[in-house]
């Protein structure tokens, strides 16, 4: 198939995708915006979204083709007691080669502002860069739904994930213990949160290899700076909720506040661009500081240029991080 000249609209049409199409942004009807229509070349050329969603696609094709490749982490009874759960799932998306079978998997959590998951342009295109380096990847959608301790959810979201893999350990031809996170902006929280108590020790499961936080938002108190308490309104309080099942001045004092609570973390490569407009590149270099001062191997590139959302860097200085991260890590070794 000639991706770069199909609509996007026509690609997630195809019956094959079914399970994840609906998800390509989890929470967001693709079919009712402009990029529906266009041309993957033309989307290219229009920066509707960023990263070679040609690439993720074809590499998402030739996964459903092998029949293996879609997995839900919750039933059908767990989805009827919370709709939320509906569509939590992982996308197995292995490297060809042996080697990959002897190196760590990667669990890859795109981003989303805790409202979607954008497996479209930082799940499937950064699944296929790391196949290309060598890696097996599981793409995760995670809970963004609910009114109250969605960040708790997602915790449970990670630790199904990892359960069904040490439980399908042979079949997916790798060591179920042995594996590195990746997660882009909120996905980026979620996957430094998942090295805090909260997370991989809470629910008894192994540490990670390494972690990839990609623009990540790590410091809510860095969301409070310079703001007064008395200005929340009724709305903020109930985004509080829905994150922490606490007030944010609440949720500080706690892990949620990763740099003060990263003694748990593995080696970690951090990567983001200079003028992000989303998420302040100090929370970058807060956590990386954490990390220098525990003594925890730590790697922090940030591109001269660019901004928030750069996924596999394409056409711009961040081109080729992935590829950096897995050298990186594979240099810790040595």
């Amino acid at each position: 198939m000639a991706f770069e000249k199909s609509t996007l609209g026509s690609l997630l049409s195809d019956p094959r995708i079914r399970p994840v199409a609906a998800d390509a942004i989890r929470r967001r009807d693709l079919s009712r915006e402009d990029a529906w229509d266009k041309t993957l070349e033309e989307i290219r050329k229009e920066h509707f979204f960023t990263s070679d969603i040609g690439k993720g696609m074809e590499r998402l094709y030739a996964a459903a083709d092998t029949g293996d490749w879609y997995y839900p982490l919750y039933s059908e009874e767990e989805c009827l007691e919370d709709e939320a759960r509906r569509g939590v799932s992982l996308v197995w998306l292995p490297a060809e080669g042996k080697e990959a079978d002897e190196r760590p998997f990667i669990l890859l959590v795109p981003g989303g502002g805790f409202v979607n998951v954008w497996n479209l342009t930082e799940g499937w295109p950064i699944a296929e860069r790391f196949n290309r380096d060598g890696y097996h990847v599981f793409v995760l959608t995670y809970q963004v739904s609910g009114e109250e301790k969605l960040l708790e959810k997602n915790m449970e979201d990670f630790a199904r994930a990892l359960r069904l893999i040490r439980e399908k350990e042979a079949h997916f031809r790798l060591h179920a213990d042995r594996y590195i996170t990746c997660g882009f902006s909120a996905g980026g929280y979620l996957v430094c949160l998942w090295n805090t108590r909260m997370g991989y020790a809470a629910h008894q499961l192994p540490k990670p290899q390494a972690v990839f936080p990609v623009y990540p938002f790590v410091s809510p108190k860095l969301s409070l700076a310079g703001e007064n308490p008395e200005e929340e309104t009724e709305e903020d309080r109930k985004g509080d909720i829905r994150l922490y099942g606490c007030p944010v001045r609440e949720a500080v004092k706690t892990c949620y506040e990763i740099p003060e609570h990263a003694e748990g973390f593995p080696p970690c490569a951090l990567f983001l661009a200079a003028g992000d407009e989303l998420v302040d590149p100090r929370h970058s270099t807060l956590l990386a500081g954490a990390l220098e001062a525990l003594h925890i191997p730590c790697r922090l590139e940030i591109g001269p240029e660019g901004g928030h959302g750069f996924a596999d860097g394409s056409g711009m200085c961040m081109e080729g991080w992935t590829e950096r991260a897995a050298a990186w890590y594979e240099s810790l070794k040595n």
